[in-house]
């Protein structure tokens, strides 16, 4: 499959569902700086989705869980820990958050989705290889959901 690439602000995508590029889950949400997709996700949507994924416990890297979407319009968050715990984005790590969370859209029945560039800003990779990784990732999965890759840019 091939992803549609944008530019634009992930929240004000018109999707079922988005995700949100997180962390493996051991450090609580609490004590972390809000920045990139999360700091937006609790700036805009409130702190319901980040009290739910605490409730999950530890994420294997490259790891997916779905939540509510607190006060964002969208039917769930899906949080992919695609960064280590030195707070870097491996090609693993990447594209197994590509293919986990992916599945998690399947399994709920969403018909759209969007994706940050899971890696290129608190993952520390840069724009060039987190996408090129999420793109070669997309290429090896049937599909029939409407993905975006949203590039964040300002208005």
């Amino acid at each position: 499959m091939r992803p549609t690439i944008m530019e634009g602000d992930l929240l004000d995508q018109s999707v079922d569902v988005i995700v949100n590029s997180w962390n493996r889950n051991i450090i609580p949400w609490w004590l972390l700086l809000p920045q990139g997709v999360s700091g937006a996700i609790k700036k805009r949507g409130g702190l319901q989705p980040f009290r739910e994924i605490a409730k999950c416990g530890p994420i294997e890297l490259g790891g997916a869980r779905l939540t509510g979407a607190g006060l964002l319009p969208f039917q769930g968050i899906i949080h992919v820990a695609g960064i280590n715990m030195l707070w870097f984005a491996t090609r693993y790590s990447i594209s197994e958050s590509v293919i986990n969370a992916m599945d998690l859209v399947h399994r709920n029945g969403f018909k759209s989705v969007a994706f940050p560039v899971i890696g290129a800003g608190s993952g520390n990779r840069g724009l060039e290889f987190a996408l090129r990784v999420m793109t070669e990732t997309f290429e090896g999965i049937t599909s029939k959901v409407d993905v975006l890759i949203v590039i964040f840019s300002k208005p």
